[in-house]
């Protein structure tokens, strides 16, 4: 795992080169969640909507608004596709994501239409992660974990 100013960046996610991650399971299915930086710059996170299971989203569709006391924004997914799960932990605890946003706290996962072409719109290894180096310096981040 790649570290850049207190932010984890693992090497083995795509990434928008903005703030969501993706990783693509075995069975095809892409799980989406939050970067490190991002959910440090947006602080404790307070309120979680996730679409509900079955629902269709193009690429670019907010599959989830999350809000803080400072920010409120939609995640996008990568590619159209239907939502088949969602992490429902964090319905009632949004603020795991301060905690562990790589892991538990991911937020639903999505069988892309074009299986093909899912990661057309995001980047991994090397050069995402120099591209998301220079976003923690654009935006003055320094990374830091909430506990519960």
């Amino acid at each position: 795992m790649s570290e850049y100013r207190g932010c984890e960046l693992p090497e083995d996610l795509f990434y928008d080169l903005d703030y969501v991650w993706v990783r693509p399971e075995e069975d095809g299915i892409l799980t989406i969640g939050v970067t490190d930086p991002a959910q440090t710059m947006s602080g404790r996170l307070q309120k979680a909507r996730i679409r509900k299971l079955g629902t269709h989203l193009e690429a670019g569709r907010h599959v989830a608004t999350l809000e803080s006391g400072k920010w409120a924004g939609g995640v996008p997914v990568p590619c159209a596709g239907e939502i088949v799960a969602r992490n429902e932990a964090l319905l009632d605890n949004p603020h795991l994501i301060n905690v562990d946003p790589y892991g538990d706290a991911w937020i639903a996962r999505v069988k892309p239409d074009d299986p093909r072409h899912a990661l057309d719109n995001v980047k991994t290894g090397p050069d995402a992660i120099e591209a998301l180096s220079a976003w923690i310096d654009r935006y003055d981040v320094q990374c830091m974990r909430c506990s519960d």
